[in-house]
């Protein structure tokens, strides 16, 4: 496993490349958003299977279950908290899980010394940097207010994915240098920086406020190196969140979801490459709704009739698509419009 760490004489924070069930600890804290999704499936199978109830595994948002260890994961102790839906669980709420986190084993596992935890967001479509900003503030937050384990030494972050797991590393290095130090009730995350501080204050409070990019494009492993470093590299430098909705993500109306992602969108970025009629009914939402939109695709002669006639950015490569779409941005100069 590859692993970068933050040293402190408090607190250890780390992303690892890995499977978060196989990850020795004291506890693996889950969310439970009404329903279950990716590891919370297996973890929930694996309880079933030792004989628990589906109900014991299923809090409602604001309350909390949690088991001893089970044949399968290999933490000592699971946490399940429950959570809004998951389309209703934004940076806010991922910052607000992290607290209750910290303090539910404050009060029912006080020796916890290990904690292991998934990155919340990302995977259904929220920003990135900012989700996991959001959760690792809340982490933050409620040590630094002695609203935590007292001897809690290591928080580890586990992603199965290679390339968001280093994504997030370099993303914790730059909030968390290594020299940085956390003590329990010294000021919101002393030894920081400034800048630093206010980000980490800021982180999943603020992040509604900000203005957003919604990213029309399929959904499949050939896009997530066009997504994370042609899209999302570009948007971020231009100080705006980057987000994508994944369908099979959700239950219920992710319709809903998505029509209200494009109409709170300062822009729309549509990568047209394969034809998708999700994609295209998207932009034809963003163009009813009055949304600036930009257009991509890898190659013109994929462009339909109906859209053979607008601007389009035509990229053979991810460095010249981040190149182009963000002179681009700056060209725009985009504004909120939430």
């Amino acid at each position: 496993m590859m692993k970068n760490q933050t040293e402190n004489p408090r607190l250890r924070i780390e992303v690892i490349e890995g499977d978060a069930t196989f990850i020795e600890a004291d506890v693996l804290a889950l969310k439970y958003a009404q329903t279950h999704y990716g590891l919370d499936i297996f973890v929930a199978d694996r309880l079933c299977k030792a004989g628990y109830s589906e109900d014991a595994m299923r809090p409602k948002s604001g309350e909390y279950r949690l088991h001893p260890g089970v044949p399968g994961v290999a933490t000592k102790s699971i946490l399940f908290v429950g959570v809004n839906p998951l389309w209703a669980f934004d940076y806010h709420q991922i910052r607000v899980f992290a607290r209750r986190v910290l303090s539910t084993l404050a009060r029912e596992l006080p020796n916890t010394q290990s904690l292991v935890v998934t990155v919340h967001g990302p995977g259904y479509g929220l920003d990135e940097d900012e989700a996991f900003e959001s959760q690792l503030a809340g982490f933050l937050e409620a040590v630094d207010s002695s609203n935590a384990p007292d001897r809690l030494e290591v928080i580890t972050f586990a992603e199965r994915n290679k390339g968001r797991a280093s994504r997030l590393r370099k993303t914790l290095e730059s909030i968390v240098p290594s020299s940085m130090s956390f003590k329990q009730d010294s000021g919101l995350f002393e030894g920081a920086e400034s800048e630093m501080r206010e980000r980490l204050r800021a982180a999943g409070y603020a992040s509604a406020s900000k203005n957003h990019v919604f990213v029309a494009m399929p959904f499949s492993e050939e896009f997530d190196d066009v997504y994370h470093y042609g899209i999302q590299n570009a948007v971020n430098s231009a100080g705006l969140l980057c987000e994508r909705v994944d369908i099979s993500s959700f239950t219920g109306d992710v319709v809903d979801r998505v029509k209200k992602r494009i109409r709170s969108a300062s822009l729309v970025v549509a990568d047209l490459s394969g034809a998708n009629p999700n994609v295209f009914l998207e932009v034809g939402f963003a163009w009813g709704c009055g949304v600036p939109t930009v257009l991509l695709a890898k190659d013109s002669t994929e462009l339909r009739f109906d859209v053979q006639g607008q601007r389009c950015l035509i990229y053979k490569k991810i460095k010249e698509l981040e190149e182009k779409l963000s002179t681009e941005l700056v060209k725009l100069n985009v504004k909120d419009r939430s």
